[in-house]
């Protein structure tokens, strides 16, 4: 099997029962993952799971753990690219030939589990192989960010030494309810007795994801009541700011935009500190971790003439935290935005924040996989009842390029919205603009 067949294959099972809820998608999972003798149990794990920053959040706790020596797995969803970002060790994707041998080898497996409870989803199916990947390898921790929600996701299956939820918002409530509490009870679901979970959620939230833990036997730590953020004399596009616990002061680095991060760094601390042994990395290895962080499509900035931002910005929380973090970072300029925005997400909330800042937009579209794109029109209209100047372009490339052409020496481009146009377009930026640029 070559990537190209992995991946058509994979592609084909994307409809197949994706975020259903149904009562037997969690014992899929675990006659799947029985079946290839439970990789997932072979290795120490942290769970992280929230609205918001559960991405960011875990490849903060993966960069600290490999500055401090260890071998470390990280699942984090959904991909920019590749599939094959979904399985790295170390920041490293697996090999795709690799990728494409251990989905040929639990081709079997995958049905002997569909005569029992249908055949396992794409999102099972790439969850299982970065969980088969990490045993192969030899990981010595593996980070695992849930999918969606938490009681019935793939990843509950986990027996961790620590989980997290970020914060909570309003997401995929067709699955997970229509208010902060349900969805805050759903993605508690995680929370195991005797495990610490720490969480930066607060109100009912805070307060239903405490009476879960609770109920559950699982310590409960706010980072709010643990840490406390300090600002620091700032680099350009980069951020310095401390994190003070009772057991120590980390000064921190990061090279990334968005104030948001800092809470998400503060979150990572305090779960390192819940964490005993050799798995608790020391304060200055994560700060070293830390200051070398990565994270592809998350407030990603590339200098020029205009410079452009790519974030994930695919939800009203997201998208809140996105348009705080560009008026602190760049006050006094202007915004060119390109957007594009799965059918199935809130397009009015998620707009309304970023109709606040000074901006135009050009809306556009992508094309996915078992994803449908909102019609670029229809995103037009509401950006001119809003009174905000617009356009509707449906090649993502061309409304990229207008865009940037609309933009004077006061603007930022900034790409956000879907996953999928936030991928496209920044992988058409790296190959078309970034290495030329170089070469």
């Amino acid at each position: 099997m070559t990537y190209e067949d992995a991946t058509g294959y994979l592609l084909g099972t994307i409809n197949e029962t994706a975020s259903r809820r149904n009562p037997h998608r969690l014992e899929r999972m675990a006659a799947f993952l029985r079946r290839l003798g439970d990789p997932h149990l072979r290795y120490p794990t942290l769970h992280v799971g929230g609205t918001s920053g559960k991405g960011s959040t875990s490849t903060m706790l993966a960069a600290a753990l490999t500055a401090a020596g260890k071998r470390t797995g990280l699942h984090t969803k959904p991909h920019l690219v590749s599939m094959t970002e979904r399985a790295r060790i170390d920041g490293r994707a697996i090999d795709e030939q690799n990728f494409a041998d251990l989905l040929e080898e639990m081709r079997p497996v995958m049905d002997a589990t569909s005569r029992d409870f249908g055949r396992p989803s794409y999102y099972e199916t790439l969850l299982a192989l970065a969980f088969l990947h990490f045993e192969r390898e030899g990981v010595d921790v593996a980070v695992i960010e849930v999918g969606i929600g938490g009681t019935l996701d793939g990843t509950n299956l986990l027996a961790p030494q620590a989980t997290v939820i970020t914060n909570v918002g309003l997401d995929h409530t067709e699955i997970l309810g229509d208010t902060h509490e349900l969805i805050a009870r759903d993605k508690a679901g995680i929370a195991k007795r005797g495990i610490p979970m720490v969480s930066d959620a607060h109100g009912i939230a805070r307060e239903t994801i405490e009476a879960v833990c609770a109920d559950a036997g699982a310590p409960f730590f706010a980072v709010d009541d643990h840490a406390t953020i300090e600002p620091r004399p700032s680099e350009p596009y980069g951020q310095s700011f401390a994190v003070k616990t009772a057991a120590a002061v980390y000064e921190l680095s990061l090279p990334v935009l968005g104030r948001f991060q800092q809470r998400n760094a503060a979150t990572a601390i305090v779960t390192f500190e819940r964490l005993s042994g050799a798995l608790r990395p020391s304060p200055e290895q994560i700060e070293r971790g830390l200051t070398q962080l990565v994270v592809p499509g998350r407030m990603e900035f590339f200098p020029g003439f205009p410079s452009v931002i790519f974030d994930v910005a695919h939800n009203p929380d997201k998208a809140a935290s996105l348009a705080e973090a560009l008026r602190e970072t760049f006050p006094n300029r202007r915004f060119s935005f390109v957007v594009a925005i799965s059918e199935s997400h809130d397009a009015a909330n998620t707009l309304r924040p970023l109709f606040d800042l000074p901006a135009s937009f050009v809306f556009t579209s992508f094309e996915a996989a078992g994803r449908t794109a909102e019609r670029p029109q229809r995103l037009f209209n509401m950006a001119a009842l809003a009174g905000v100047p617009a356009r509707a372009i449906s090649d993502p490339i061309e409304a990229l390029a207008v865009a940037r052409r609309q933009a004077d020496g006061n603007h930022v481009v900034v790409v956000t919205g879907s996953t999928f146009l936030t991928g496209i377009l920044r992988d058409w930026w790296v190959r078309n603009v970034v290495e030329r640029s170089r070469s």
